[in-house]
């Protein structure tokens, strides 16, 4: 599949694009492409109040309540009020009216907060000495006397509590509803969320025309460097949080097909060892679909038709196995490798040969695993040419269906009646035809349904295939895309009989190897296996390249033409390549 990709615009001054390009290599997922454009006093004003509204957006957006001004303000407020209420809370409430009553008659109180351990009880036996709390190791203390006394108690006074619990809970209260209040404000105006992004958008393109007409001479003071990137969707949190944190102005929207993203495919384990395949052709372009998934099954498959000999599957297993204690180059693939070569074993096995060995004909096979054997005739042919073609008109089939899909979801049903007619004529036949031949439905029923087929079909192809344009046109058009239609399946489907050719070619060159080797033997051989192992050893060797060779490049092939052209599919996307430090 495809994998979502989300697009970031950014805009900074030219100078900064070092720095920039430095951090977003640190990122590691940000695929990237630049342009410059002058700046001058009236573009950098129109760049800050787009900002400004950026900011606003992400604000509202992820709630981080603290990047509001107002809001960041109260909160200090709230945090101070908290803070002196803690201070004021130890000294309980108190009556400063009463206080300064007494002290004008002489009496001076003093204010000590003392570690628990510090505290000398006979102070209590020296003055007017009331511990007022004790908490967390402290003790807070007053101490009443005359006038212009000090206490000989070796500690620094504190100031003398101002205000009173009441009144300190109270501040704290109004500072939380305060912080409540605006808080509330944010929330509803994330309301206007679409009214902000719209008038962003709105600015942004003002800019873009702002840019596009100015000549870059008059009042250029510097450039901006545009960036346009692209990331997978599923960085989107983490990479934003980082953005934010280094500071540059971004916008996000979710990347289209108008975008032309780079393409990134995510596929299950299986698939993704097949996805060099696919990038050989071409990546998909953002509304395509990823071919990965088809071509997977059926390129091990026809590789290892055109292989064809289980033996030198196992020499491909015993490769892949070696490859994975490698390290860069075709090590990477050793796990393609090795699916290869047991693709090969069990086809190989099921066609019957093994290093040039019938195995149909070997005494020393099970009888139960010779019946599993893909030999004989069928309607009078090789029965492995058969299921040759059977593999592409099936494979040729379901490109048709793909075809049918995906553009039905890219262009609309309308502009797909001509797909949908030649579907309803080719796959919908083929299996009313298997069905007939299976004995599932009588001839009646088999006339019935291939007729119906056909008219639907027929309007299809020749009458609805572009709806509202002249029928005449459109019968001319359809009989031409007849023609083209006929002759192109014709020579696809043939295309596949090199599936069977190939693995016949390896398997008999395979067994001429095997007989020119053993003509090396006599009827009491001794040295004489020397030279047969060397025979047999040099032949099947040459024999394995050139078998790999064809069961690369044909098995591409049928994938890269036959399949792509009837699927529709155009791979004209490009590969996601993020820079990377």
């Amino acid at each position: 599949m495809i994998e979502k990709m989300t697009k970031y615009s950014f805009i900074l001054l030219d100078r900064e694009k070092e720095g920039f390009m430095e951090d977003l290599s640190q990122l590691g997922v940000m695929d990237i492409s630049r342009s410059s454009k002058a700046i001058d006093e009236r573009s950098a004003e129109m760049l800050r109040e787009a900002e400004g509204i950026k900011r606003r957006i992400d604000l509202l957006e992820k709630g981080n309540w603290q990047r509001d001004d107002e809001y960041a303000a109260l909160m200090q407020k709230q945090t101070e009020a908290e803070r002196a209420l803690a201070v004021r809370l130890p000294w309980g409430e108190s009556n400063p009216a009463r206080e300064e009553e007494l002290e004008s008659c002489g009496i001076r109180f003093h204010y000590y907060i003392i570690p628990e351990k510090k505290y000398n009880p006979d102070w209590e036996e020296q003055y007017a000495v009331q511990v007022v709390s004790r908490n967390g190791g402290k003790v807070w203390l007053a101490v009443a006397t005359a006038q212009g006394e000090v206490p000989a108690i070796p500690f620094e006074e504190v100031a003398r509590p101002s205000g009173t619990v009441a009144q300190s809970k109270g501040l704290v209260k109004e500072a939380s509803d305060a912080v409540a209040t605006r808080v509330s404000a944010l929330e509803a105006e994330r309301d206007n969320l679409p009214a902000l992004k719209a008038d962003l958008t709105s600015r942004m393109h003002d800019l873009d025309v702002y840019w596009a007409k100015a000549t870059g001479e008059s009042a250029a003071e510097d450039y901006l460097a545009i960036y346009v990137g692209f990331a997978p969707t599923e960085h989107d949190k983490e990479l934003q949080e980082k953005l934010d944190s280094l500071g540059y102005f971004y916008l996000t929207a979710p990347a289209t097909a108008e975008d032309n993203p780079p393409i990134k495919l995510k596929n299950r384990w299986f698939s993704r060892q097949f996805e060099v395949l696919t990038g050989m052709y071409g990546m998909p372009v953002y509304d395509e679909f990823d071919p990965t998934p088809l071509l997977a099954p059926f390129f091990l498959l026809f590789f290892s038709m055109c292989m064809g000999d289980a033996g030198y599957g196992l020499i491909l297993i015993a490769i892949g196995l070696i490859l994975r204690k490698m390290k860069g180059g075709l090590a990477e693939s050793w796990r393609l490798v090795t699916m290869l070569g047991v693709g090969t074993l069990v086809v190989g096995t099921l066609l019957g040969t093994f290093f040039g060995i019938s195995l149909a004909e070997a005494s020393w096979i099970p009888q139960g695993l010779k019946d599993c054997m893909i030999t004989g005739e069928i309607f009078g042919f090789n029965a492995q040419m058969v299921l040759a073609i059977a593999v592409g008109v099936f494979h040729i089939s379901l490109a048709m269906v793909v075809k049918a899909i995906i553009y039905t979801r890219r262009f609309g049903f309308k502009e797909t009646i001509s797909t949908w007619g030649w579907v309803t004529l080719i796959v919908g036949g083929l299996i009313v035809g298997g069905f007939a031949l299976a004995g599932v439905i009588d001839a009646g029923i088999t006339k019935i349904a291939l007729m119906a087929i056909g008219i639907v079909a027929a309007l299809g192809i020749f009458i609805f295939n572009k709806p509202g344009r002249n029928p005449l046109i459109n019968i001319g058009a359809g009989l031409w895309d007849t023609y083209g239609m006929v002759t192109g399946l014709v020579g696809d489907v043939l295309s596949y009989i090199r599936l069977f050719a190939l693995g016949l070619a390896g398997s008999m060159l395979g067994a001429s190897f095997n007989t020119l080797a053993s003509m090396t033997l006599g009827s009491n051989p001794t040295w004489q296996w020397i030279i047969f192992a060397i025979i047999a050893l040099i032949g099947h060797a040459l024999n394995f390249a050139m078998a790999c060779l064809g069961a690369f490049v044909h098995p591409l092939r049928l994938n890269f033409l036959e399949f792509f052209k009837n699927s529709g599919y155009e791979g004209k996307g490009t590969q996601y390549k993020p820079i990377i430090k």
